[in-house]
């Protein structure tokens, strides 16, 4: 009894630090959308500057998440999740405080390209770690936990932003994630890759994802699932003050950080009850597909339903979006639980991140095509969001479900 209550309070340990680490990756990759605004014109930018500053300094932040994807994946394979679990936190902590100190459009956007590079670690290794330290039948509650309560971060940056000025939001973020570290005593490596690293067998081969045709379609299909998550909070959330306030003719003036904080309050109740319904229906695509349903009806209530409408309908409409996409948890679970502990990691950490590196194309079309006459901004966002659903969907049709499934085995090349 004293082993299996040493074991549960490490497990308990995982998930509380994966869960904090989350909450302050998701705080600080939101508190750039909502301090962007204050922070550029402090640094002296003029006010018809700003979308193109604005776009530039988050593609810096994406592809740093992009490539730490794949540095902090295969890292996490060859070396150890927890290293990376800690590492990443530390890397995105001292970015954000560094954040809070630039003083022109270079140093902006080396600080955010770094903490992009640090971003893109933490829910990977997190996420890894947890599937393979619990019972297979209970992983997806642990990694449940881990989103819900992560998703709140965003929450918590609009709060902080609108008390305090964006220097000082940037230091809160700093350290919390310092403070985080202080966690690191006692906890534990997951016992799979330490089997996978005393047999010697190859880990972390990136490449390999890419050789074999089953493994690259597994992989992709993986990838394609989580894009309209990104849809909704890269196009109809981030872009609702500057593209749809206009055409929804609304009373009031749409601020984006409310948006985005009423997103991710639907994204963590609608993760929550995801990771429910996948334990209650003991399957992850089921639950998948359904939200997916959902939230193309939220889509459309979205962009055909809001002329006259109020402020409180449109938030609502965000929160019923972020509810929607809400299967954030087991779109990474399902990314863990497809491939062999050898790859595992590196799987974890890019799927989410080349997802969320994908709102730079999704954007770049939706913006190029709004200005085409027949399409207008409606026919855009129509266009782009039946592309990311229709992946999505048929992505989900062709991968075989995953509750359940033993973790404990390698990929062969």
């Amino acid at each position: 009894m004293k082993k299996n209550d040493a074991h549960f309070r490490q497990q308990l340990l995982i998930i509380i630090v994966a869960s904090l680490g989350y909450f302050v990756d998701i705080y600080d990759l939101i508190l750039f959308n909502v301090v962007k605004k204050a922070s550029l014109l402090s640094l002296g930018f003029q006010t018809e500057e700003l979308k193109e500053v604005e776009i530039f300094l988050f593609n810096c932040q994406m592809g740093g998440m992009l490539l730490g994807g794949i540095f902090w994946g295969m890292l996490g394979d060859k070396r150890g999740r927890l290293s990376v679990l800690f590492g990443s936190i530390l890397m995105y902590s001292l970015a954000n405080i560094a954040n809070a100190y630039v003083w022109d459009l270079n140093t902006y956007a080396l600080v955010r390209f770094i903490a992009g590079l640090g971003l893109a670690g933490e829910l990977g290794a997190g996420i890894t770690l947890i599937t393979e330290i619990m019972d297979k039948e209970k992983r997806g509650i642990g990694t449940m936990i881990v989103v819900t309560f992560g998703a709140l971060g965003a929450v918590f940056a609009a709060l902080v932003a609108h008390q305090f000025d964006w220097q000082t939001s940037y230091w809160v973020g700093g350290l919390m994630g310092i403070a985080l570290l202080l966690l690191r005593i006692g906890a534990i490596e997951s016992g799979m890759f330490h089997q996978t690293r005393e047999a010697g067998i190859k880990r972390g081969d990136f490449i390999s994802l890419f050789t074999n045709r089953q493994r690259f379609l597994k992989y992709m299909r993986c990838v394609a699932i989580g894009l309209p998550v990104w849809y909704v909070v890269g196009v109809l959330i981030s872009l609702s003050e500057t593209y749809f306030e206009s055409i929804l003719g609304l009373k009031e003036d749409i601020v984006t950080g409310t948006a985005v904080m009423y997103c991710y309050i639907g994204l963590s109740v609608g993760d929550f009850l995801s990771g429910l319904f996948s334990q209650i229906l003991r399957s992850r695509l089921k639950v998948i597909l359904i939200y997916l349903i959902f939230c193309i009806g939220f889509v459309g209530l979205y962009l055909f339903s809001q002329k006259g409408g109020s402020s409180f309908y449109f938030y609502l409409l965000c929160f019923l979006l972020g509810a929607g996409t809400g299967y954030w948890a087991l779109f990474v679970t399902i990314a863990a639980e497809q491939f062999g502990t050898n790859i595992r990691a590196t799987v974890t950490s890019t799927v989410p991140n080349f997802v969320r590196g994908a709102v730079i194309p999704i954007t770049f079309v939706f913006k190029e095509l709004a200005h085409v006459d027949s399409l207008g901004i409606i026919g855009s966002a129509m266009v782009v969001g039946a592309m990311c659903f229709f992946l999505a969907i048929i992505s989900t049709l062709g991968l075989k479900d995953t509750f359940g499934k033993d973790l404990n085995y390698v990929e062969l090349n």
